[in-house]
């Protein structure tokens, strides 16, 4: 029964029937830990996987292959990372569905160089890996835009022929995707005997934050051609690409058409789409009926859209509304604060925004510092606003300043509107110079040959002035310079940005 439940997904009825077989005073076996296992892993139920853990050492199961592998996947999966290396490092003989559970607990905490270096050890050992052990580090690639390492198990799986293998390909269409590098995607997807609604998503979403929307669309056409039903993932792409290219109509008329046409209910990632994108082009009040009126209850990342449109536009009245709706649902999140305290300092209300920067401390509420990293030679280096810490500092300093006076040559002036703090201008232009992704530039233009990718990673959204910046120094470098934030990428090239100043 426990079997039957768990392979249904129907992890709490397996939880319960558990607790009904210890009351007739019955205990688990080697054959029945996996899946009890499996089902807290799902739940995220570390409470009941320490306790069934226990059992299995007092059952004697502690050396079975099957049993160490769930524990290590359910430690894993709950961020218990550092016992599920312990279980994993306690099993003698390590199949690689042990190597990919730890590879996946390591990229599911965020550590996904030490995801990388299992995968590279589970090579060591003569393993050959599955799909699943494939799919799982490329996920960790993707996630920290480790562009050689990916390149690198790209080669692998070529040589091995997994290729074939659609979740492995479009695992591989997603990694490139998200590292920007488009020409690779398509190649990938192209070269697909075989894909699924998965893979079109994957390319028509990998088009849309990549600053090719008519690509999206144009995607969108020929699968409907190739007889693929949408879904409402392939939705999220379309609306995302006539959000970051302003289609106004046609993301109104996609959206309309989820239901009329295609019979699929818009979920509240579709409406946060279209929030995102009446936001941006400035229908404010629309966007907020449109949330109003909502069948189910907006969430953050909906009010969150909203909010960003009334800093976009300066919308200092219908904003303070919007932020007691996310302090509401995010109480602890930094960035609702920051951002309305942003927008009181850009109108130069100085007063309200030092009431909520007040309100942050008393909370003990601290702003997400900004990191940029990029990758050179193999090595990731990471840079935090003003860093001083890196062993070329010197040299990326002077690198910097004469960016600086090349940028003051050909006219550009800060924006020093981005600045939190209320301070002297020379100090907010200082302040600005040295934000993480022109640190993370400056040391890729000193560190890298002269006709190389700048590719940066940014782990919050690129401020307006960075923006503004990269574009003149991509131009009078003559460098490709690719930015990656927590919003889209950003492909600058010869003074101009993929996202054509709309993002």
């Amino acid at each position: 029964m426990i079997h039957g439940l768990v392979l249904n997904d129907s992890f709490q009825e397996s939880i319960e029937i558990y607790h009904s077989m210890r009351k007739k005073g019955l205990s688990p076996d080697s054959f029945t830990f996996p899946f009890l296992l499996k089902a807290c892993a799902r739940l995220l139920d570390s409470k009941l996987g320490i306790k069934l853990h226990g059992l299995v050492v007092k059952a004697g199961c502690e050396s079975d292959a099957f049993v160490n592998t769930s524990l290590v996947s359910l430690y894993g999966k709950c961020g218990f990372i550092d016992n599920a290396f312990k279980v994993f490092d306690d099993i003698p003989e390590k199949n690689v569905a042990a190597w990919t559970a730890i590879i996946s607990g390591y990229t599911g905490v965020g550590k996904c160089r030490e995801a990388i270096d299992m995968f590279r050890r589970l090579l060591d050992m003569g393993l050959r890996p599955d799909s699943f052990s494939l799919v799982r580090v490329l996920a960790a690639c993707t996630r920290i835009g480790d562009l050689r390492s990916g390149e690198w198990i790209d080669d692998y799986i070529t040589k091995i022929g997994m290729v074939r293998n659609v979740f492995v390909a479009t695992s591989l269409v997603d990694f490139y995707v998200k590292c920007g590098n488009m020409e690779r995607a398509c190649s990938v997807f192209d070269g697909m005997l075989e894909k699924d609604i998965v893979s079109w998503s994957s390319m028509i979403q990998g088009y849309a934050s990549n600053g090719l929307p008519k690509e999206a669309l144009d995607l969108f056409f020929k699968m409907e051609k190739s007889g693929i039903e949408p879904d409402g993932n392939t939705f999220v792409g379309l609306l995302c690409a006539c959000t970051h290219a302003g289609l106004v109509d046609e993301g109104r008329q996609y959206f309309n058409s989820m239901e009329r046409v295609f019979t699929l209910t818009p979920e509240i990632e579709h409406y946060g789409c279209m929030v995102d994108l009446l936001c941006r082009a400035g229908f404010l009040d629309e966007a907020h009926q449109l949330v109003k009126s909502m069948p189910m209850e907006a969430n953050a990342i909906v009010w969150g859209a909203l909010l960003g449109g009334c800093r976009l536009h300066r919308d200092t009245q219908l904003v303070e509304g919007v932020l007691k709706q996310l302090i509401a649902l995010e109480p602890s999140n930094s960035g609702n604060y920051v951002l309305l305290s942003n927008i009181y300092s850009a109108s130069h209300k100085w007063d309200d925004a030092a009431k909520i920067r007040s309100i942050m401390s008393e909370r003990g509420i601290k702003k997400v510092p900004g990191y940029s990293w990029i990758e050179v030679d193999g090595v990731v280096h990471e840079f935090l606003v003003g860093d001083t810490s890196h062993p070329l500092s010197e040299k990326i300093y002077a690198k910097l300043g004469e960016l600086v006076k090349d940028l003051k040559a050909e006219g550009y002036v800060p924006t020093t509107d981005y600045v939190l703090f209320d301070i002297e201008e020379e100090e907010k232009e200082h302040f600005i110079g040295c934000h993480s992704e022109k640190l993370a530039i400056a040391f890729g233009l000193i560190s890298t040959a002269p006709n190389d990718k700048i590719r940066v990673v940014k782990n919050l959204r690129v401020c307006g002035d960075c923006h503004e910046a990269i574009k003149h120094i991509s131009r009078f470098t003559g460098r490709e310079i690719i930015v990656r934030d927590n919003n889209r990428f950003h492909c600058f090239n010869d003074g101009s940005c993929s996202c054509k100043d709309y993002w």
